[in-house]
C-alpha cells in the first residue's frame, strides 16, 4: 500500500537552522516521494555500453498527456533516480522525452482538479524534494530539451547542471496565471541562473520564450538546430565520460557548494575538494597517459 511520509515543518525549520547539517543530510531527511515502481511507459531508464558506458539516459514518455507529471510519473522518477544514485558506475546523467515535440508540459492539470489543497500540497512538495534530489547528485545532469518545456517541466531542467535546446524549444512558468506561483524551485533556480530581474519579469507575466531568447538570457547552455539537442547532449556527456569522474563529481561540488558561500570560504571547499583527489589512481593515471601520449584509463579510484 502506498504511503508519504511527511517532515514536520518544525523539524525542517529546526533543520535550516542548523549550519552544521549538511545539504546532502537536509535532502536526505525531507524526502517525502513514494517509492515504487512506475509504470514502464511513462519513465525509462537506459544505461548505455561500450565506450558509452557510465551515460545514463532518463526518458520521459507520456505522450497521452506531452509528459506532464501526475503521480505515478513522480514516484517512476524518484525510482530512477534513486537506482542511479546507488548505481556507483553512473559518470553522467541526460534527461529526454521520446514524445516529439515535447520535453515536459509540467504538471498534471487535470489530476491537479481532483485533489484537495492538501493533497496539493502534498504533490508539490513531494516534487520539489524530487527535484532537489536529482540537483544533488554527485554526477553532472544534463537536459536535452525539444518543444515545450513549462511549469514543472522548466523546473525539472534547472534542477540539472546544464541545459540543452533545439530551436523549436518553448520555455515558461505561467503559473501566475493560475493564482498559484513555481512551487517546485522555479523562483529560486531561475533567479539565481538569468538574475533577479528577468526572473521576475517572466514569473510575473508568465511569459513563454523561445529557445534563441532563452539563449541570450543564459538560460541554456546550447541552442542547436531542432531535432539535434539529443545528439548535442550525447556529445557533451562523452566528453564529461572521458574525464577523471572523482574530478568531475569534486568540480561539481566545489561549484555548487562553493556558490552559494563567500569568496573565502570557497577557496577553502576547492583545496579540500583538490586535496582529496591528490592520492588517487587515477590522477597517476592521467599523469601517466600524458607522459606516454595516450587517452587516459579512468576507474573512479
Amino acid at each position: 500500500m502506498s504511503f508519504v511520509k511527511y517532515l514536520r515543518r518544525d523539524s525542517l525549520l529546526q533543520l535550516a537552522g542548523r549550519r552544521s547539517v549538511s545539504r546532502s543530510c537536509m535532502l536526505q531527511t525531507c524526502r517525502t516521494l513514494i517509492i515504487e515502481t512506475a509504470p514502464p511507459e511513462s519513465v525509462k531508464l537506459n544505461r548505455l555500453s561500450g565506450s558509452d558506458s557510465g551515460i545514463m539516459e532518463v526518458n520521459l514518455d507520456r505522450p497521452v498527456a506531452k509528459n506532464a507529471i501526475n503521480k505515478e510519473m513522480l514516484k517512476g522518477l524518484q525510482n530512477t533516480f534513486e537506482t542511479i544514485q546507488k548505481d556507483s558506475s553512473a559518470r553522467v546523467v541526460m534527461i529526454t522525452s521520446l514524445v516529439p515535440g515535447v520535453f515536459c508540459a509540467g504538471a498534471d492539470l487535470k489530476e491537479r482538479r481532483t485533489m484537495s489543497p492538501s493533497e496539493v500540497h502534498t504533490y508539490v512538495n513531494s516534487l520539489r524534494y524530487m527535484f532537489s534530489f536529482i540537483e544533488a547528485l554527485s554526477i553532472p545532469t544534463i537536459a536535452a530539451i525539444e518543444g515545450v518545456a513549462l511549469g514543472g517541466g522548466l523546473e525539472m531542467a534547472l534542477s540539472c547542471d546544464l541545459r540543452i535546446c533545439g530551436e523549436n524549444a518553448v520555455f515558461g512558468l505561467p503559473e501566475t496565471g493560475l493564482a498559484v506561483i513555481p512551487g517546485a524551485g522555479g523562483t529560486q533556480r531561475l533567479t539565481r541562473l538569468v538574475g533577479r530581474s528577468v526572473s521576475k519579469e517572466l514569473i510575473f507575466t508568465g511569459r513563454k520564450i523561445d529557445a534563441r531568447e532563452a539563449a541570450k538570457k543564459g538560460l541554456v547552455n546550447f541552442c542547436v538546430t531542432a531535432g539535434e539537442a539529443h545528439k548535442k547532449a550525447m556529445e557533451v556527456a562523452q566528453q564529461i565520460n572521458e574525464k577523471g569522474p572523482m574530478a568531475i563529481k569534486m568540480a561539481k561540488k566545489a561549484i555548487d557548494e562553493g556558490i552559494e558561500t563567500n569568496i573565502a570560504s570557497g577557496l577553502e571547499l576547492e583545496e579540500m575538494c583538490y586535496q582529496k583527489l591528490l592520492n588517487t589512481q587515477d590522477r597517476l593515471e592521467g599523469l601517466a597517459a600524458f607522459a606516454e601520449k595516450r587517452k587516459p584509463l579512468y576507474t573512479g579510484k
